[in-house]
């Protein structure tokens, strides 16, 4: 993937890069040592529930195997100059096992073959508090779209927050990314199963 470089008025140019061609201590940099991304490390999806007696630090050795072992994915790191600022979860929906059992997917998406590798998944933004506001998930949204497709995906699902569906989201409930997001980055909506929770797609096949 050739990185991705953004620039908007007012918004440094930020290069976007697969994690595999970073440092791991630029992933430990963005996910920090305090908050939700620093007690899960994108294992949500990935781990059953009896696994979730590891400690942080273990977690984040999990993610840096699967950083190593993985053939594509799983996940981007967007830059501002020389500095890590952000984190994206992109990968083929057959890498995260427990997509299947959350009723928004199961309910939400139209494509239910969660071992067909060509189908990816967009699933966490992790954005340090210094850096946001300053498209930092918009440029890994876009990004993200583009690295799938490189690599063989025909369809990429994201699971959205309508911040204009609540009266007042926290900034740790953001995680997934928005629908206004998702839809700058060419997305379509294609269902929603809660009011304030959409199945957004990118479709590169015939049905796009």
């Amino acid at each position: 993937m050739p990185t991705q470089v953004t620039e908007d008025a007012g918004i440094p140019a930020l290069r976007v890069v697969p994690v595999q061609q970073v440092p791991f201590a630029d992933v430990e940099a963005v996910f920090g040592t305090k908050g939700d991304a620093a007690h899960c490390w994108c294992q949500w999806y990935k781990l059953p529930r009896s696994e979730w007696t590891m400690n942080d630090a273990e977690l984040a050795q999990l993610l840096e195997r699967q950083v190593r072992d993985a053939e594509h994915g799983p996940g981007l790191i967007a830059y501002d100059g020389e500095t890590p600022v952000g984190w994206c979860a992109v990968e083929p929906r057959s890498a995260l096992p427990g997509l299947p059992r959350k009723r928004l997917v199961a309910e939400g998406s139209p494509d239910l073959d969660f071992d067909d590798a060509s189908i990816w998944a967009v699933t966490c933004f992790v954005v340090p508090r210094a850096h946001r506001k300053r498209g930092v998930g918009g440029a890994l949204a876009e990004a993200a779209v583009a690295f799938a497709r490189e690599h063989g995906a025909r369809v990429v699902e994201a699971y959205a927050i309508d911040p204009s569906a609540r009266s007042k989201v926290p900034a740790a409930d953001l995680f997934p990314g928005t629908v206004g997001m998702f839809e700058r980055a060419g997305f379509r909506e294609v269902a929603r199963p809660t009011p304030n929770r959409a199945v957004m797609q990118a479709r590169f096949d015939a049905e796009g």
